[in-house]
């Protein structure tokens, strides 16, 4: 009964947000840029938790399936997540202020972000038994342009 309510529950793939997201001058929108952190968070409609009950007859049984945060991978980048990422907002430092980044290390019209969240599962019954089914994990794969952009450093005038 705790695995037909789970398959109910019908938890769904994590859905994510990037930044930066710049226009290319060929009118690319949405790109990210070589060799700079790209922020990777959660959208609100991906849980963290899901809670599912079902019963049958005088029996029911609760499911409960946590997850810990997002996995990513993607072709020609470092990848680092620890968490549900943490939106970007303005003012905030590129590197190191969020605790899900991708790095691409090359420039592409497309490159495919694989996000994934791996939810554990516990249940309990009305009847004193209570046990775990096996993780379920939920993927989603979005294509992202990866633009190079040229940038000049020059040094601060001295006076």
């Amino acid at each position: 009964m705790a695995r037909a309510a789970l398959e109910a529950a019908a938890i769904p793939a994590p859905s994510v947000e990037t930044n930066p997201r710049i226009t290319t001058d060929d009118g690319v929108e949405g790109a990210a840029v070589v060799g700079v952190d790209t922020w990777v968070w959660a959208a609100s409609d991906t849980p963290s938790h899901v809670e599912v009950r079902a019963t049958a007859g005088s029996t029911s049984v609760s499911v409960s399936a946590d997850a810990g945060g997002l996995s990513l991978s993607a072709p020609r980048a470092r990848t680092r997540c620890t968490g549900w990422g943490e939106p970007w907002r303005e003012g905030a430092s590129r590197e190191g202020d969020s605790d899900c980044v991708v790095v691409f290390t090359r420039s592409a019209a497309r490159v495919p972000l694989t996000v994934s969240a791996t939810y554990d599962i516990a249940w309990t019954s009305t009847n004193g038994t209570s046990g775990t089914l096996e993780a379920l994990t939920t993927t989603t794969t979005i294509d992202l342009p990866v633009a190079e952009i040229q940038t000049i450093n020059k040094p601060a005038p001295t006076h």
